[in-house]
């Protein structure tokens, strides 16, 4: 069978095909391309990785590790919580391509489904903690609260200085407090963690973090305190739980300055431990220190409402060391979901699902009162805290509760914790009274009806409304919803429309088998602290997982921990640095950083307590190898490291890159390779062949991972064998490491979406994963030689040749016909492609990277469409067009400005519409035409109310 390979399903051109394209480019095979573009002297032999799997044999593997995990009646809470996934947004969001395969919304006239999206995740998390503005979404409630820390921090001004200490109360979770220790650490911010109600505070503290229920159930009132934190110039930070928030009162009503936490029982499956949205609110004085993206309102050029990303300045690409934050991949695909829960149930419904959880858990603590237990939380909402009596042995609780096949909380002290959840039904009430019945020899109630549903009406019960806005109370019907879904979808470009050629962010095909375990509770159902023999599937995975990245990238061990790219690379030089303090050479703190590498390396070295010092590249894009070793020499004493994205960020397999390895080590630095473009090296070379120590992979480029509009991210670092003992560990489970405190919440960060690698991995195997790396720098070299010649390629290697992404020369058609790269890329939208990436790393470039999964129809159709634009450009620079009034300044054109009865510009109708033949059978229509960015930062408005038109 000629597909019987999976690699035949995942490449794009055919074997013909790529004999042809290798003949364009004046080579007769692969590996003379292969050798003209990677330095030899890098070059590995064949990786060691289990024969690739056919689809089917992937699928009945996959099948067969789902049955090792044991799926319980989990009630041990601590942020995570099982959940109902709507079965509409399961099909038409989770499972649907068209969502899951689009690209951060940076091109805002082609992603305004997801934005709006977005626009009412934020909407629903302001409301309900009762803040001014909320973002899109972070990666978890740990790093959550850790950007709440750093950015008060941040924002304390020069009056408070001197004020060093964050206060955390004690009752927070494990995993939080243990992430803001791993935070807080390198920037010099003084943890304190106690009891909030004997703490003393003064003008030496800056922030404070308590946890609304917090880690025992309890609902405390913090407003008391937050008054007195004020009075001295302290800022509040709440961790708080959304559903809770539906029935409790919002923070913001008695005076935090932020309001985070966890999203993930709005329908996202626990997964292991993720991936799900974390959720990050504040007072609108903070919008230019807050952390990730903000989904604003604006207006496009016909004046029409649109939306696009807000305060776009703050991006750690644009600002560098000087960025807000680290942060790249959010979670938006997961932020989608929990908005789009909102808008399915509304608020009616979300408050109904709350006060049965409510009442179920005041009913069980009724019921175990009677059997003689002590139920320690007098207010709550879903959570109870049991003492056991004398007669009782936490032993038989957790005897007959796996035997019954749950699991609860165990604390410390013999207490045990019960959790109550939306999934909770009658059966599962008998069985938790049946597990604490037969403990204390108590004969067992039989509860034959489900307890009436009751109002919350505890101390901290609600008055205020949330959600009113139209989009939250109209979607009731599973038909309306699935419309609803479908005409947010119609509004972006994904993969399903045409290929996305963004440079640095391999978009490569997300396949169907490597998606389908996702929706399986044997995988997305397992709670991440249950004990490892209920995971053992997951574990086998997991183990296996480690060793083949190990392969790959010729690394000692893996953590799979950090759950962004970002992540990763904070967690690479977080180990670097307690590497050196180990060594008791805490004073290294100086981190080289080529101008070419990735951009937000400089922000992640500062976040790591680094002072980054940038050295130049020379005319041709690479390293100035001499600079780099002046700087390293003179910083010798107190070198960290050095960062350096390979190849290069300008697309380019730097031949020296040995000699910089080696430059860094001879003055006591580690090496950093940010994994960004690892989708070039896979097969061919790797991090630790070629000399680095410490490498992060961006599993949602290289590995197949789908970018799903923004995240989710899987960040995992290798490492050489001396790191291996600085590896993130985790406070609640061993992860098998003993190195630096968590860096994520979850022990093994998004373990969910770490399928989707491992079955990328299986199936391509060795020769297939190589395959792939060779046709990915095929299919970029053949875009640069059909495009050298009109926009010009920037940067090129020693023989000539790029690597997997190219930089097209945009400047000099600037400069002779006032065109620009923001131009271009919004003419591509006419065309229905994505633009490449935009003035990154080189202003007034566009960077393209067109993946091995492209077909060269794809390409072919993707070129004709640059070169026709150019030709378009050469009508402005000629004076055939007016400079103004042409294709590329209008662009784009929306259907209505097309089919308006009053037509004002001096090119045909046909020509800005459909100026190639194929657009005629398939056209794309961008629903608003160029936006205004800057009106939108003017007036910045975050939330849905202005916007009911949408509806």
């Amino acid at each position: 069978m000629p597909y019987e390979k999976f690699v035949d399903r995942h490449i794009g051109p055919r074997d013909h095909e790529l004999k042809l394209m290798l003949n364009e480019l004046g080579v007769n095979t692969m590996d003379e391309l292969i050798a003209q573009t990677v330095p030899s002297d890098i070059r590995i032999g064949e990786m060691k990785l289990t024969p690739a799997m056919t689809e089917r044999a992937y699928f009945k593997h996959i099948k067969e590790l789902a049955a090792k995990n044991k799926v319980f009646n989990t009630y041990i809470g601590m942020g995570y919580y099982d959940t109902i996934t709507p079965s509409v947004i399961l099909r038409n969001v989770l499972e649907n391509p068209a969502w899951y395969t689009s690209y951060t919304p940076y091109q805002a006239e082609i992603s305004q489904g997801r934005l709006e999206a977005l626009l009412n995740f934020q909407t629903m998390v302001a409301e309900l903690t009762g803040m001014e503005l909320a973002n899109a979404s972070l990666l978890d409630e740990g790093t959550a609260a850790a950007e709440a820390m750093i950015m008060l921090n941040n924002a304390k001004g020069r009056k408070k200085k001197q004020a060093v200490k964050f206060f955390v109360d004690e009752q927070v979770w494990p995993q939080t407090l243990d992430v803001l220790i791993t935070r807080s650490e390198p920037l010099g911010i003084e943890l304190v963690v106690g009891d909030f109600c004997e703490v003393t505070l003064d003008d030496t503290y800056f922030g404070v973090l308590v946890q609304y229920p917090n880690s025992d159930g309890v609902v405390l009132d913090y407003k008391e305190f937050t008054d007195k934190c004020h009075d001295v110039g302290v800022r509040v930070a709440v961790a708080s739980d959304l559903m809770a928030l539906t029935l409790l009162e919002a923070p913001g009503d008695w005076g935090a300055d932020v309001v985070l936490g966890s999203s993930q029982r709005f329908g996202i499956p626990m997964g292991y431990g993720g991936p799900a949205a974390a959720f990050f609110a504040t007072k609108e004085e903070f919008k230019r220190n807050m952390p990730g993206r903000i989904i604003g309102i604006t207006k496009d050029a016909q004046g029409n409402q649109a939306l696009r990303m807000a305060l776009q300045t703050r991006e750690q690409h644009i600002k560098r060391e000087r960025a807000t934050s680290n942060i790249c991949t959010a979670q938006a695909l997961l932020a989608t979901m929990a908005g789009m829960y909102a808008t399915y149930h509304g608020p009616e419904g979300i408050k109904l699902i709350a006060n049965r959880i409510h009442t179920i858990a005041s009913f069980l603590s009724n019921s175990l009162i009677e059997m003689g237990y002590c139920q320690a939380n007098k207010t709550y909402f879903d959570t109870l805290r049991i003492v056991l009596p004398a007669h009782v042995k936490r032993e038989d609780i957790e005897w007959f509760s796996v035997d019954l096949e749950m699991n609860f909380r165990y604390f410390d002290n013999g207490d045990v914790g019960i959790s109550i959840d939306e999934t909770t039904n009658l059966e599962d009430i008998n069985w938790i009274l049946e597990v604490f019945a037969k403990a204390a020899n108590f004969q067992k109630p039989e509860v034959k009806d489900f307890p009436e549903i009751k109002a919350y009406t505890g101390q901290f019960k609600r008055t205020t409304e949330f959600m009113k806005q139209e989009v939250f109370n109209r979607y009731r019907s599973e038909t309306e919803m699935a419309r609803y879904i479908k005409r947010m979808e119609r509004k972006d470009i994904s993969l399903l429309n045409s290929m996305i050629s963004l440079g640095s962010c391999t978009m490569k095909l997300n396949a169907a088998t490597e998606m389908l375990p996702l929706s399986w509770i044997e995988f997305n159902g397992l709670h991440p602290f249950i004990p490892k023999n209920q995971a053992l599937g997951y574990h086998e995975m997991i183990e296996e997982l480690r060793r083949d990245l190990s392969e790959i990238t010729g690394f000692a061990d893996m953590s799979m921990q950090p759950n962004s790219g970002a992540a990763g690379e904070y967690a690479g030089l977080m180990v670097i640095r307690e590497y050196h303090i180990r060594r008791g050479d805490k004073h290294r703190n100086i981190v080289l950083i080529p101008s070419s590498a990735h951009g937000t390396n400089p922000a992640s070295g500062v976040m790591a307590g680094m002072k980054v010092v940038v050295t130049p590249c020379d005319e041709n894009g690479n390293v100035d190898v001499e600079a780099l070793r002046e700087k390293a020499i003179e910083h010798k004493d107190d070198l960290a490291a050095c960062m350096i994205t390979y190849p290069s960020t300008h697309g380019v397999f730097e031949v020296e890159i040995r000699e910089i390895c080696n430059i860094i080590h001879q003055n006591g630095g580690q090496v950093y390779m940010d994994g960004a473009n690892m989708n070039a090296q896979v097969g061919l070379t790797n991090p630790g062949f070629i000399g680095a120590d410490v490498c992060h992979l961006n599993l949602h480029k290289t590995f197949a991972i789908p970018h799903g509009g923004g995240g989710p991210g899987v960040g995992p670092i290798g490492v050489a064998k001396h790191l291996v003992e600085c590896l993130p560990s985790h406070p609640v489970i061993n992860n098998g490491h003993v190195g630096i405190h968590a860096v994520s919440s979850a022990p093994w960060g998004s373990a969910l979406v770490q399928t989707i690698t491992y079955g990328y991995i299986k199936m391509l195997g060795a020769d297939g994963l190589k395959k792939a790396t060779e046709v990915a720098i095929l299919n970029a070299n053949y875009i640069a030689h059909h495009t050298k010649d009109t926009y010009g390629v920037l940067y090129k290697g020693a023989q000539g040749r790029v690597g997997h992404e190219l930089i097209l020369e945009c400047r000099g058609v600037k400069a002779t016909s006032g065109i620009t790269e923001s131009d271009i890329a919004k003419r591509l939208m006419d065309y229905g492609f994505h633009a490449p990436t935009l003035s990154f790393p080189v202003h007034g470039t566009l960077m393209i990277e067109p993946t091995e999964s492209e077909s060269k129809y794809e390409l072919d159709r993707f070129i004709k469409t640059l070169n026709t634009i150019y030709a378009e450009i050469k009508e402005v620079e000629n004076g055939e067009v007016d400079k103004e009034d042409n294709v590329l300044k209008n662009a784009p054109h929306t259907d209505l400005v097309i089919s308006a009865d009053e037509w004002n510009h001096s090119y045909p109708r046909s020509k800005a519409a459909f100026p190639l033949p194929w657009l005629k059978e398939s056209k794309f229509w961008v629903p608003v035409g160029r936006v205004d960015d800057a009106y939108g930062d003017r007036n910045l408005v975050c939330t849905c109310d202005p916007i009911e038109s949408y509806m």
